[in-house]
């Protein structure tokens, strides 16, 4: 991961200076063990069990962890299918930081209804913006931004009527 790890980040987000919430911190945790996955492969299994060890981990939404980490790898292929429409090249030529961010937020889109959309894809912007490409976050969201239209059409209609009711 090219700008840091979220091993070694505290628990506070240093841009603002408030504490980081306990999803977006299993968020990280996710992403890492994405990361992981996508280099040295290994069970979702192994992995949680790994990532459980540090001494951060007790400050996130462990239960929230688990959901992502082993739906994502569970349904990788699916999920897989979902991006790689929105892509301009195959998803395994992406960085694993930019795939792991799309994976994790594509099965947050069509499995936590009750996550709004916006807020899962300012989650991979900031993912993406800390632990990316300099670029990335862009990357990241304009196919989030597609995929929302696409997974989250209703939620996404509303939301334009509310910001534009005249048209």
């Amino acid at each position: 991961m090219s700008n840091a790890s979220p091993e070694s980040n505290p628990a506070i987000d240093s841009k603002k200076t408030k504490p980081k919430s306990r999803r977006r911190m299993a968020r990280e945790f996710v992403l890492q063990g994405l990361y992981q996955w996508r280099l040295a492969g290994g069970t979702a299994s192994f992995i949680e069990q790994q990532l459980r060890e540090s001494e951060r981990f007790r400050l996130i939404d462990a239960k929230h962890f688990t959901r992502l980490l082993q739906g994502v790898l569970e349904q990788i292929e699916t999920l897989q299918t979902q991006i790689q429409p929105h892509l301009d090249r195959p998803l395994h030529e992406l960085s694993p930081v930019e795939s792991a961010i799309l994976l994790l937020s594509t099965f947050e889109l069509m499995h936590h209804p009750e996550i709004p959309y916006r807020a899962i894809i300012n989650e991979a912007i900031e993912l993406a913006r800390t632990y990316g490409g300099s670029e990335g976050y862009k990357y990241v969201n304009g196919v989030l931004d597609k995929l929302a239209v696409q997974l989250r059409a209703v939620e996404v209609t509303a939301q334009n009527v509310i910001q534009n009711p005249s048209t």
